[in-house]
């Protein structure tokens, strides 16, 4: 039987949305980012890598490589957990900067932001208590709203987490796990020291906690000593997932990130991934594995990290000038971001219009934080453009601020 409307009826309206698609909103960066899209804005908004620091070169051939010796491998389904040859090389990679690891302690993820939703997926139930840094990278805050949680932000200074703070936040709110990422922080640029590192895993282990060890700039450095990741130290190990990806170091287009984890936590992601997208691409992760057999990976971010040292220093010269008088800053050791605060009184939010005018852009702090946030904050990231440029646009930040 064939049930049609009758004429002139009123069609239902379709059901809503889910309760957390509807409460939570898109990305302020990239709504700013639509909005100075011009080609005339210099833009400190973003997060983008140097596109002409790109190896495209040496990436074409890799996948001009397994085009040509394996087609029909590289355009084929594969596993969940991702390609053996490309987990045998960040396994290997991982290992040798001090944190022992088998290939079967890794999943390969659509880029590492997939790595964080699927461990909210699996970890978080709605209601359940989630600690993050203040301020804490803004799409780990989307992630964790998505998922129900009630999202906590963990007092922090110009070196990161205060560690007895985090102790008495967790004993009063017993929360399912703390969300850091340590080194080169976003958006603070700042790094947490050994010394807390080491306090925070003993919190973790003391207290019974997961820990979202978030890592993607930290081969970014310009300056000074690598700090072990907190997944090496005591009481971390058992329960630190430690996440990790090439979108800073070769290039973000191939969405290729991992997660490092126990065994257990390591089946359930494995079980989400494949009501996500079955699996990441297969010739992006094929391509990776032969660049990195053919090519020096750690030389190419070493130029890398040179020429972004250059533009944190182009940015940083050229402050004082750009902003108003008692204004502060962080100077980060690497990465990709620096974090301002204005004096009392400004509002990056509402002068952010006028700046755009003046054709330069930064990212307001306010979005970054989880609890009350402080409006004079703002972040800018120094390596999408080169030094002359960077002078430029602080030129005319300055014009809009300082007058």
């Amino acid at each position: 039987m064939t049930v049609t409307a009758a004429p002139g009826a009123t069609a239902a309206p379709t059901p809503p949305l889910a309760a957390r698609a509807a409460s939570v909103g898109g990305s302020p960066v990239r709504d700013i980012l639509a909005v100075t899209a011009r080609p005339e804005v210099i833009n400190f908004a973003g997060g983008l890598p140097a596109p002409e620091l790109f190896d495209a070169a040496g990436v074409a051939a890799a996948f001009q490589a397994v085009l040509t010796s394996t087609p029909g491998t590289a355009l084929q389904y594969s596993t969940t957990e991702g390609e053996p040859a490309l987990r045998a090389a960040i396994a290997a990679r991982t290992a040798a900067r001090g944190l022992p690891t088998d290939a079967d302690d890794l999943l390969v993820t659509t880029g590492s932001q997939q790595g964080l939703s699927l461990l909210a997926t699996v970890l978080v139930e709605p209601g359940d208590t989630v600690l993050v840094e203040s301020p804490c990278y803004l799409a780990a805050l989307q992630a964790f709203a998505f998922a129900g949680a009630r999202v906590v932000p963990v007092p922090c200074d110009e070196e990161g987490i205060d560690p007895a703070a985090l102790d008495e936040l967790v004993a009063t709110h017993r929360p399912k796990l703390l969300y850091t990422v340590p080194t080169f922080q976003n958006p603070t640029g700042r790094t947490l020291p050994a010394g807390r590192r080491a306090e925070i895993a003993a919190v973790a282990a003391r207290r019974g906690l997961w820990i979202i060890e978030d890592d993607p700039y930290g081969e970014l450095r310009f300056e000074g000593e690598r700090v072990p990741w907190i997944a090496t130290y005591p009481g971390a190990q058992d329960r630190t997932v430690l996440l990790g990806s090439f979108s800073k170091v070769m290039a973000p287009g191939l969405r290729l990130g991992w997660l490092r984890g126990p065994a257990a936590l390591l089946r359930a992601c494995a079980v989400a991934k494949q009501a996500a997208d079955l699996h990441t691409p297969t010739v992006n992760q094929l391509a990776a594995a032969r660049y990195l057999a053919d090519n020096d990976l750690d030389a190419h971010v070493a130029r890398v990290a040179r020429a972004y040292g250059e533009r944190r220093d182009a940015m940083l010269l050229g402050l004082a000038d750009a902003l108003p008088h008692g204004s502060s800053w962080v100077r980060p050791q690497g990465g990709m971001f620096v974090w301002a605060t204005l004096p009392d009184g400004y509002d990056t939010a509402a002068l952010l219009p006028e700046v755009v005018k003046h054709d330069v852009a930064y990212v307001p702090g306010a979005p970054f934080y989880a609890g009350e946030p402080d409006p004079a904050t703002l972040r800018m990231c120094f390596v999408t453009q080169a030094p002359d440029e960077i002078a430029e646009g602080l030129r005319r930040l300055g014009g809009a601020l300082v007058g």
